[in-house]
């Protein structure tokens, strides 16, 4: 492989799943920290807790409440919300593994000034979990507002790098030919619309063209999306397709051009039901989440349709995303099993030559943009392929 390129390295990986996911100090009432490696901490209270409902016991707002303030949600409601979605929208279970794979607790504490640091960040920000993991050590867990260890955490838009694995997946599966082939190709519904005559890849990429104005009017198009597809569909029935096909407007040549819109995922979640046969949860659950080891029961939101959303509402327990961070970091293996084949992990996080408009700094000003995947600046040139040792 040649040409100018900008990957997220193994490093940068790695740094991503500290900061994204996963104890090694409790903070007692004087607010200094105690070492603790025998598991997880759990506090019942947390930086301005009164803010995000603690008089109430951090509320789960009822699903009108919900749907009718939308996230994130009145701060009263967000802890309760982040952490119980299928409380207020249906969800389809993916199933836990048989014999799930267990992490280990690190057998020394973090360096001071690293912990130091680490629970200071704590004491300052409204973060309900933050879980820090080594390769198969979990080095620090700690929970706030009185979550725990057992709580499903909503994923937000991580979820659409989920949705990318499994097209990787499909496409070495056979279900899906290639990243160049078209939706309309396998789903009959997006025949005629300017999504349906979109090449996967550059759904990938978020390079579609077509207009979508997810940052504009204070989300706009996103609001009517998820009206029509998500909190509204069962009243106005417009179904998951018509949904999508109403943004049916190209103002760029695709793959010429980033541009962050969420609906890009849900065209892609439409194609992998199509081509595969399968709920995306019981693909994710056969082809990730039994093969990492999961310890719990993940849930993923569903529209009115019954489709998973991929743009958000996934749901899991923290060590269980520090698991799929943890097959990210080794390049799609797991144990020794190719679980992700490892050049979709190449081509996910390389910029061609080609595409320089989703490099670090054109795609966004601090980052580039992959297949559903953020790229931090990092390395050019030859890709090292991260290996267990």
């Amino acid at each position: 492989m040649s040409g100018d390129r900008h990957i997220l390295s193994r490093r940068a990986a790695l740094a991503g799943l500290a900061a994204s996911a996963a104890g090694l100090g409790r903070l007692t009432s004087e607010g200094k920290a105690a070492e603790n490696i025998s598991g997880p901490v759990f506090s019942p209270s947390g930086p301005n807790a009164e803010l995000y409902g603690a008089a109430q016991g951090f509320p789960v707002p009822t699903s009108a409440t919900a749907r009718r303030q939308g996230n994130p949600w009145e701060p009263r409601d967000r802890v309760g919300a982040f952490t119980h979605i299928d409380a207020i929208y249906p969800t389809r279970l993916v199933k836990r593994a048989a014999a799930p794979w267990t992490y280990k607790r690190a057998p020394a504490a973090l360096s001071d000034p690293f912990r130091d640091r680490v629970t200071g960040y704590l004491s300052r920000n409204p973060v309900t979990g933050l879980l820090v993991a080594r390769d198969d050590q979990i080095l620090f867990e700690h929970y706030q507002y009185g979550r725990t260890d057992r709580d499903r955490f909503v994923s937000q838009s991580m979820v659409k790098s989920i949705t990318g694995l499994l097209i990787g997946i499909a496409i070495a599966d056979g279900a899906i030919k290639s990243v160049d082939g078209l939706p309309d190709a396998y789903v009959p519904g997006f025949k005629g619309s300017e999504y349906g005559a979109t090449a996967i890849r550059d759904l990938l990429h978020m390079s579609s063209g077509i207009a979508f104005g997810e940052g504009q009017e204070n989300g706009r198009d996103l609001t009517r999306l998820w009206r029509d597809m998500v909190s509204g569909g069962w009243v106005h029935n417009k179904g998951t397709i018509a949904s999508i096909r109403q943004f049916n407007h190209r103002i760029a040549q695709a793959g010429t051009r980033f541009y962050y819109a969420s609906i890009e995922p849900d065209v892609l979640g439409v194609v992998l039901r199509y081509a595969t046969g399968k709920s995306l949860s019981d693909y994710l659950q056969e082809r990730i989440w039994g093969p990492i080891g999961a310890e719990d029961d993940a849930k993923w939101l569903v529209d009115a349709e019954g489709f998973e959303l991929p743009h958000f509402g996934f749901n899991a327990v923290l060590r269980d995303y520090a698991r799929l961070g943890r097959l990210l970091a080794y390049d799609g293996a797991w144990e020794g099993r190719q679980i992700i084949p490892v050049q979709w992990m190449v081509d996910a996080t390389t910029v061609r030559a080609s595409d320089g408009y989703l490099a670090p700094g054109k795609a966004d000003p601090d980052f580039g943009y992959g297949y559903l995947l953020w790229l931090l600046p990092g390395l050019s040139g030859p890709r090292p392929i991260a290996r267990h040792v």
